[in-house]
Parts: C-alpha cells; structure tokens; sequence
C-alpha cells in the first residue's frame, strides 16, 4: 500500500501557537487529517505537547536532544517525548542548529525509543550527510528562504530535484519532504510534482486568517 502523502506544521512559538490557540491549531489538523485522508502532524512548542496528544492527533516536537536521561538542564530526551506520547520530533532546524554527531545521536536516541524523525537540511550535501543517519524524514530548507513567503519548490527547484537523488543514492527508504517559504496550494503542488513525499509549514498555517480552510487547500493538492 502507498504511504499517504504527508503534511508537516511546524508551530514554532508565534503567539497564535501558545496554550489554546495553538492545541487549536493541532485540533484542526488533526480533523483534517482524518476527514481528508491526509496524513498531518503538527509540531506545537513543548509545554503543549501532552494536551496535544490526548486530542489524538499526530504529534511531533520541534526539537530533541540525544541526550540519555542523566544531568542535562534544559534538554528534551527522546526518552521524556516517547512518555509524553508523541509520535517524533523534528531535528536540526535551522533555528535550533546542531552539529552532525548530535544530529546522528539524536536520530539513534528516537529510533530506540520507536519515535520518527525529521532531519532539516540546508542544502544537498547536508541532504546527503544527514541520509547515512536513517532518519525517517529529510526535510530539505534552504534557509534564505525560510518565512520568505518564496517557495523552494518554485525558486530553486533544482535543489529538491537534487535533495531527492542525494538521499536515494544513500538511503531509499529516508523519504524527503519540502519546506522554507512554502505558503500556498501552488507550491504545494509544485513540490509534489518534483517528487518529495511530504511538505513542512509553519507561518504560512499559523498566521493565517483561517487555518482550517488554508490547510483544507493544501491537502486539496497532494
């Protein structure tokens, strides 16, 4: 059976995503997930991630450490995600950078705990590094064009074409998805058209003056 298109959407921490609003916005993909046959996650800040979960949606953090459990103030573990119930969480993105041994650490510290993962990338040689680690996902993100409303899939549509054949030469089974500046069914479309098998969003869903129909638009196009 094929696997269903995928919808990543990346919250960050916009005001639109704090306490209610934001468990709205999971609440809204996951209803769209299920009545659209799509398959989404959302990916809100960590204080939510627990109420995001008993909603029944799919869950992804932004950010997870490869840390063991042990003395490390401040740091997530896969091992706190998996009790909080979420299915995965993102990695490396470019505002949460991290060097390529904790990247690789923490795609290890997901994979034992049976968490997927998302490993960002900025370009195609990352798109290829990152690949030997066998994360579920490769998102690849030019970083000038994060939050710029231009899409990789229509500005630099050679960088997905050459994402895909990175990660295929290194790993067929990582699956690579689309982000930085995508914010329109258009877009979408385009980047499904070039081959990735899933898109990542943040703004242009957050910010929008109605999150259910934008997000009903872009399925429209997978």
């Amino acid at each position: 059976m094929a696997e269903k298109p995928f919808i990543a959407l990346n919250l960050k921490s916009y005001e639109q995503s704090y306490g209610e609003s934001g468990l709205e916005l999971c609440r809204i993909a996951r209803d769209v997930s299920r009545s659209l046959g799509v398959r989404v996650v959302a990916c809100p800040n960590h204080l939510l991630l627990r109420e995001a979960v008993k909603m029944g949606g799919e869950i992804f953090a932004q950010h997870v450490h490869g840390n063991h459990p042990g003395a490390f103030t401040g740091s997530v573990t896969a091992k706190m995600l998996l009790g909080a119930g979420v299915h995965g969480s993102l990695v490396n993105h470019s505002e949460k950078r991290m060097n390529p041994e904790n990247i690789k650490v923490s795609v290890e510290a997901l994979k034992h705990a049976q968490l997927e993962s998302m490993v960002c990338a900025q370009d195609v040689n990352e798109c290829a590094q990152y690949a030997a680690f066998k994360p579920t996902y490769i998102a690849i993100e030019p970083p000038e064009l994060i939050g710029s409303g231009i899409s990789v899939s229509n500005a630099k549509p050679e960088i997905i074409a050459g994402a895909i054949d990175a990660v295929r030469e290194v790993n067929s089974d990582v699956r690579v998805v689309c982000g930085a500046g995508v914010s329109n069914p258009e877009d979408v479309e385009r980047a499904f058209e070039l081959g990735v098998q899933g898109v990542l969003l943040a703004s242009a869903y957050v910010k929008s003056a109605n999150p259910r129909k934008f997000l009903e638009s872009i399925v429209a196009k997978v």
